[in-house]
């Protein structure tokens, strides 16, 4: 018998260290880069609030009818997005970038609804995401209560079959990603709408969808930073604003 206990003595505390070790783990990210972050906070066509399950952005001069609940990537800081996502904010959109459960968007089981009661004022939402995040993203625009109006994923694409769902899909990619490579996107393009539309980044990389440094086993990017930030908000405007 104490054979016994001394075994599920030990197996506890093993199982106990892992989860730890896990924890630990899951809170090392890719930290937001200073500057950039800063240059967002300080634009005063935007504005911006941060609450304990997202940061909103928000267009200075008013409300905006249209909303985007963007999804970080795995272990990224959700701050590293302020900068890529303030130009389609200051076009007249809302944004609200998610703070995941442990950082893994797996792990966060709120609904979209959890997150666009952020800002009660906005009719139509996207939801979207980069990398992870932007798988979280499909599984929460296919879910059948969902009222998103659209997808937008930036180096990510579906595990999920959303080609009949009707949503409008906007896909950003990078010619030199090394993690969600243009194979990647390709080979899963058949579970997205058929007038999905594709826009792939020339030289940009996975980490430029973010201001977070560079990520190991990623392509390196020889798209300059003011051409790659111009193109994801013209995009974004296009999709999200009906800007042409």
């Amino acid at each position: 018998m104490k054979h016994v206990l001394r075994w599920i003595a030990a197996a506890v505390m093993a199982l106990v260290l892992l989860v730890v070790v896990f924890v630990a783990w899951t809170q090392t990210v890719f930290q937001g880069e200073r500057d950039a972050t800063l240059e967002a906070w300080r634009n005063p066509a935007i504005t911006i609030t941060s609450t304990p399950d997202s940061i909103v952005m928000e267009p200075a001069d008013g409300a905006s009818d249209t909303g985007l609940v963007f999804i970080p990537g795995a272990k990224v800081d959700p701050y590293a997005y302020l900068r890529v996502l303030s130009g389609v904010v200051e076009a007249g959109a809302t944004v609200v970038i998610t703070k995941p459960t442990l950082n893994l968007a797996f792990f966060d089981v709120r609904s979209l609804d959890d997150f666009t009661a952020a800002a009660p004022g906005v009719d139509e939402w996207w939801v979207g995401g980069h990398s992870l995040g932007g798988v979280r993203a499909c599984m929460l625009a296919g879910e059948g209560e969902s009222d998103a109006a659209g997808l937008v994923l930036f180096g990510s694409y579906c595990a999920n079959d959303l080609a009949d769902s009707g949503l409008e899909v906007l896909s950003i990619s990078g010619s030199n990603d090394g993690l969600t490579t243009p194979d990647d996107v390709t080979g899963n393009a058949g579970l997205l709408p058929v007038d999905a539309v594709f826009v792939e980044l020339d030289g940009a990389n996975h980490a430029d969808f973010g201001d977070y440094g560079v990520q190991p086993g990623d392509g390196e990017s020889t798209m300059p930073r003011e051409e790659s930030l111009a193109a994801i908000t013209e995009a974004l405007e296009a999709a999200l604003l009906g800007t042409p």
